[in-house]
């Protein structure tokens, strides 16, 4: 499978062509639940994680989410 590029928090990242954003998480060692993201300048669903594929060139950008008290 082939590699595509995308830019996670503005780094470029290699992620297999076909991946989801699912997949991007999981390759970065993150959870899923634990995490908001903005792609290409939109907030996205966390329903809408494994149905976005990558494409060459899209923009992810990764918060993780803090708890404490």
């Amino acid at each position: 499978m082939s590699a595509v590029a995308v830019i996670v928090n503005g780094r470029s990242t290699s992620v297999n062509r076909g991946s989801t954003v699912t997949d991007l998480v999981k390759q970065l060692g993150l959870v899923a639940n634990a995490v908001v993201i903005e792609f290409n300048g939109e907030p996205l669903l966390r329903e809408q994680f494994p149905t976005t594929e990558l494409e060459p060139g899209d923009a992810v950008e990764i918060a993780h989410m803090v708890g404490g008290g």
